[in-house]
């Protein structure tokens, strides 16, 4: 009989001291924050680069609250809205958990557009700038639902299958946490950096952060379990609700590459 790993029972507060509690999801996105910025600020700190320190923390803080509330409402509009009609003030109960992406990545975009309009820069050229600093928090964040024994894959046979403590079921499954932390922050991590680092086309990054991370959460769905209310609505023939949610993505990608590739200027000529 095969044997596989057992996931390790972890606690998710690291250290509480009194009624405060530093949990590791929150260390998460702590770490993923502090990338960005660290980042962020290198890339301000190049020569011509159109960009101050001050702008960088500016729009850093405007885009953690996009994700904030953007992911909050998303997951709840997405996934949970029956639970809203039934009561309304659910909305408000973040300590119960769920984050969408696609809701924080429209909080995000949101939190763009008023930025862009403030600092008087092309919505795109911000998008270009800021896409190779999301996948820092994604990979954290997708490490945070791992240590949480959180959000696992479907039942596996894999000699790196995991049973995960939470799980009612007790199957072996793929830790499909890890895959999305690899590929959507590792892997995208790699290419967008890399592409950031040349002149290159207006908006052509932001297509291929929209379009990289299509590509890896629609192939991850294939491995990772759909929440349990929405189990009814996935069989093996059909898509998911994050594949459904990521094709908009995908199109929009894939047309700001093309638009981009056609378009001669550069982002630093648009600045």
């Amino acid at each position: 009989m095969q044997e596989f790993i057992q996931f390790p029972q972890i606690d998710p507060i690291i250290f509480s001291i009194g009624p405060v509690a530093l949990r590791w999801y929150g260390l998460m996105y702590l770490l993923g924050f502090a990338g960005a910025i660290w980042l962020g600020n290198k890339q301000a700190d190049k020569p011509n680069s159109g960009w101050t320190r001050d702008q960088v923390s500016d729009l850093l803080f405007y885009g953690f609250l996009g994700v904030i509330l953007g992911g909050r409402v998303g997951y709840v509009l997405f996934y949970h809205f029956d639970l809203f009609l039934a009561d309304p003030i659910y909305l408000f109960k973040v300590w119960e958990g769920g984050m969408s992406f696609h809701g924080g990545l429209i909080g995000v975009i949101t939190a763009l557009f008023y930025f862009a309009r403030r600092e008087k820069k092309h919505l795109l050229q911000i998008g270009d700038f800021v896409a190779p600093l999301v996948p820092l928090g994604l990979g954290f964040g997708r490490i945070g639902n791992f240590i949480n024994g959180e959000l696992w894959g479907r039942a596996a046979d894999v000699p790196w299958a995991m049973v995960f403590p939470a799980d009612p079921l007790q199957l072996a499954r793929h830790p499909s946490q890890l895959y999305q932390a690899t590929l959507e922050g590792f892997c995208l991590f790699i290419v967008l950096f890399l592409l950031s680092r040349k002149p290159r086309p207006l908006g052509l990054i932001s297509g291929t952060f929209l379009l990289g991370y299509g590509i890896c959460r629609f192939i991850i769905e294939f491995f990772r379990a759909p929440d349990k209310h929405l189990e009814s609505l996935v069989t093996d023939y059909s898509l998911s609700m994050g594949q459904m949610l990521t094709i908009p993505m995908l199109i929009i990608g894939a047309w700001l590459i093309y638009r981009a590739l056609q378009n001669k200027s550069t982002a630093k000529e648009a600045v």
